[in-house]
């Protein structure tokens, strides 16, 4: 008795397709697992074999050899658990082959026959749909994430035996109806503070619009206490929401990583991710034996947010160049390379020495001058350059702190934040979102234009602070955000001018 049941593994970023096929002989009873499973697969029998039984199934007393194919391809993962024992029961003729042809079926079993909630399901999805199967049989915990893919039947069951009862009764297995409402449980991942919360700081608070309106990463340098973690955990709440392609890449990334709650669906919120400087540059970038996303894709379409940069270890933050570049991550091992999408915001804080207050006229700095230097040179040239807008912040005096804020909401901000994004789609990529901050170099003389006094301007400062030439295109690019969010067609020298101020002050000299 021989059958085959069609399933996936994750792969990096993609989910390939499996074929679980099983033979039933005489002989001696036993079990045999081919196919190159690793070490999650391996024990998958043990659940399969209670799961079966416990689902009042008895198995057949021969020698069960299932293959998973390709056998060429390393299997991984728990969600090879139900089709394997699909395939065993459909071999029994338990469950009709014809039906099972038209499925993919993937989820984790547990020894009672209760389907858990497993990993990777919506590229599971996005694959069958995109390999013509009908639809996809998974754990019910997993339904509204499958859901979110049109056009693909989702078939989803608390347990092994309710699956093989709606497979072989007289009417075809039905379908879950799509869900329309929007589930809060995927926005609870995030928590942001509101910019009505933020006293002072009118600069840095305008750093932050220009970086959000073109997608300018950021960097805040100033003494403790002065409000830098705050405005940074700000920067989320004057995004605008993600559209749906957006929602379906980072939802994707999230349910490969397995963060996806069970039971939920589309993330419709912008991630905000604050690794611990203590973190690896594999935890950073992704990797691992089986490559993994990282924190720099986990932050995909949303913000990665560095807290105490110079504490990041040095090999930690030069990492952080080819996503910055490039938007991706290319992860390559001996049997595989993985491309994971990389397109963050970076928003980072950091002290301008080791006591903080060097920068500060009200406080004494403990620190001497080889320590300074040792603590700035952590932070190399190159990984600065890339943080287009740098933003001293000072402390506030306490007069300052006991008044009431006064600034903007992150609703009225948002405003004018997706006002200039959509200037920028249109004008920039009709196809699709290139925002500012991402337009390559031929581009930016045709979008960046401006007229010979402002020129004139920019090349005296280029001189002046030595800017790079990659400087010197990112001060176009923030002042063609500055005009977009004053709805201007064109740069004019007021708008260089002040883009200026963030390339040329406080703390890009600190830096130095």
């Amino acid at each position: 008795m021989f059958a085959k049941v069609a399933a996936a593994t994750i792969s990096g970023f993609e989910a390939t397709p499996v074929f679980v096929e099983t033979d039933i002989a005489g002989g001696l009873p036993g079990f045999d697992l081919v196919g190159l499973p690793d070490t999650s697969v391996s024990e998958s029998w043990q659940r399969v074999r209670s799961a079966i039984k416990n689902s009042g199934f008895s198995l057949p007393s021969g020698r069960i050899v299932v293959n998973l194919a390709p056998a060429d391809l390393r299997k991984e993962g728990s969600g090879l658990d139900l089709p394997i024992a699909v395939s065993i029961l459909a071999s029994m003729e338990l469950i009709p082959r014809e039906l099972s042809d038209n499925y993919i079926f993937v989820g984790e079993l547990s020894l009672n026959g209760e389907l858990r909630h497993t990993r990777g399901i919506l590229p599971i999805a996005l694959m069958a749909l995109q390999l013509g199967y009908r639809g996809i049989v998974l754990p019910r915990d997993n339904a509204r994430e499958a859901l979110v893919v049109p056009e693909l039947d989702v078939l989803s069951y608390t347990t092994l035996g309710d699956l093989v009862a709606a497979f072989s009764g007289d009417s075809p297995p039905v379908a879950d109806a799509p869900v329309h409402d929007h589930d809060n449980r995927s926005d609870e991942m995030f928590a942001f503070n509101d910019m009505s919360g933020i006293k002072g700081q009118t600069m840095a608070r305008r750093a932050l619009e220009i970086a959000a309106a073109g997608g300018h990463n950021i960097i805040f340098s100033g003494p403790p206490g002065s409000g830098k973690t705050l405005l940074a955990r700000a920067l989320p709440s004057i995004l605008p929401p993600l559209d749906f392609v957006e929602a379906l890449d980072v939802t994707r990334i999230y349910s490969i990583k397995g963060l996806l709650q069970a039971g939920a669906g589309l993330i419709r919120q912008r991630p905000f991710r604050d690794p611990h400087h203590t973190i690896s540059d594999v935890a950073l970038i992704g990797g691992g034996r089986s490559p993994g996303p990282g924190e720099v894709s986990l932050a995909h379409h949303g913000v990665l947010f560095l807290d105490e940069l110079p504490e990041f270890k040095k090999s930690v933050l030069e990492v952080l160049r080819q996503p910055l570049s490039a938007g991706t991550v290319s992860i390559s091992r001996a049997a595989q390379t993985c491309l994971f999408p990389a397109r963050f915001l970076l928003a980072a804080a950091m002290n301008p020495c080791p006591c903080g207050f060097s920068t500060d006229p009200d406080a004494d700095c403990v620190c001497d001058a080889r320590q300074i230097s040792r603590y700035r040179q952590r932070l190399s040239g190159p990984l600065l350059d890339r943080i287009d807008l740098q933003v001293h912040v000072p402390r506030l005096q306490p007069w300052e702190l006991a008044e009431k804020p006064l600034g903007e909401s992150s609703e009225v901000v948002r405003g004018r934040v997706v006002k200039a994004r959509n200037l920028q789609k249109h004008r920039n990529d009709p196809s699709g979102l290139m925002l500012n901050a991402y337009l390559p170099g031929r581009k930016i003389e045709t979008i960046c234009k401006i007229d010979t006094d402002s020129q004139s301007l920019l090349i005296s400062a280029a001189r002046k602070f030595a800017l790079s030439a990659r400087g010197y295109d990112k001060v176009l690019l923030i002042a063609r955000t500055i005009a977009d969010l004053d709805e201007y067609e064109t740069i004019t020298i007021n708008h260089l001018a002040e883009a200026l101020q963030y390339r040329t002050s406080g703390i890009f000299e600190h830096l130095r």
